[in-house]
């Protein structure tokens, strides 16, 4: 059994972000059954958190750098988001690494947090970013 099966629901439309959302439910799920695997593994475990804090790092710079390069007006709302998360799993790694037991506690974040950012606070920029990037591919086309 997974935490998080991708659904559409997961899914924005947006191919490189949706590739992205993929892997970061994917790390997820994995951390999953490594913990609830028959011989959990600290290493492993350790692995997979410190995989998914790099992952969730460099998939909000690219949103982001996306936020700025069209305009979005709620970018600084949403970095404080980013901020946020970013913050509560780096705190659980660094417990983890201190040698709490935060396995469960993680994956109760990860899927509350996965599930609401992506289902509600992405999805409010998807009306901007869906007719920035068609603007832009418009653009491109044009022959000039």
């Amino acid at each position: 059994m997974t935490l998080m099966p991708w659904s559409e629901q997961l899914e924005l439309g947006i191919a490189e972000i949706d590739t992205q959302h993929r892997v970061l439910v994917d790390l997820a799920n994995a951390l999953h059954d490594e913990i609830h695997g028959a011989s959990p593994r600290c290493a492993v475990i350790g692995q997979i958190l410190e995989s998914l804090v790099d992952y969730t790092h460099n998939h909000f710079i690219m949103e982001e750098v996306l936020f700025h390069k069209y305009g979005y007006a709620q970018v600084d709302a949403h970095e404080a988001e980013h901020s946020g998360f970013t913050g509560k799993i780096m705190d659980l790694l660094t417990r983890f690494e201190d040698g709490d037991t935060v396995g469960q506690e993680t994956l109760e974040v990860l899927k509350d947090w996965l599930t609401h950012h992506i289902c509600v606070v992405d999805r409010a920029y998807l009306p901007f970013m869906s007719a920035a990037l068609a603007s832009e591919a418009a653009a491109e086309s044009v022959p000039g």
